[in-house]
């Protein structure tokens, strides 16, 4: 399971006119503001940005100045994928270790969507487990009930993360997992072509002739 919400995209405007620095083309810009705000790559602009693109990471600097930020719900296993994607990538988490006594232990808490129905049962008296050691630690304060339930926590726990990344970390991220057996990269992949002018930048396509 994994889930995004609260997705802002940022910086188009400044990106596309540092694109143009390099050849003073910025007369050429056409981009714009509609009605509701939301900003417009012209025809000029978008041709450019595409060209730039296309012609590799050291010609296409201004996708790093292109940010996006997004709180993501996943279970722990996958964090520890998306773990090797450290560069230009910045994400700050809920704390496992200072709130995991914090409110009562459910299977609702765990990525469980692939679970068949025997370890689907096995599962629930994991969970029942962990908040017999959470009420035991409440009572007592007893650290070793802590660390019980640290380093007994499956790796299906959900975590959110709030996480803020470029369109060129995402150009690596998406042609790097969208063939991943796990579905939650599949998840993530959508995500990103969803995202402005993602099928163009971030994916590589042509634009509509």
């Amino acid at each position: 399971m994994l889930r995004v919400t609260n997705i802002e995209v940022m910086n188009f405007h400044n990106a596309i006119r540092g694109a143009r620095n390099p050849m003073n083309s910025w007369a050429r810009s056409d981009s714009y503001r509609d009605e509701n705000g939301q900003f417009v790559l012209g025809v000029n602009d978008l041709s450019l940005a595409v060209r730039l693109r296309q012609a590799g990471s050291d010609h296409r600097k201004f996708l790093r100045q292109i940010f996006v930020t997004v709180d993501i719900t996943a279970p722990l296993y996958w964090w520890k994928e998306y773990d090797t994607y450290k560069v230009g990538t910045v994400a700050n988490s809920t704390s496992t270790m200072h709130k995991i006594s914090s409110a009562p232990f459910d299977v609702s808490q765990f990525s469980t969507d692939h679970m068949d129905e025997e370890t689907l049962r096995f599962m629930a008296s994991v969970v029942d487990y962990l908040e017999v050691l959470r009420q035991k630690f409440l009572s007592t304060k007893d650290k070793q009930y802590w660390y019980d339930m640290i380093q007994f926590l499956p790796s299906s726990y959900n975590q959110m993360r709030t996480c803020t990344m470029n369109y060129e970390n995402l150009i690596g991220i998406y042609h790097a997992r969208k063939a991943h057996k796990l579905d939650e990269w599949h998840t993530f992949c959508d995500f990103a072509a969803s995202l402005p002018y993602a099928r163009e930048l971030i994916i590589g396509e042509a634009p509509p002739a």
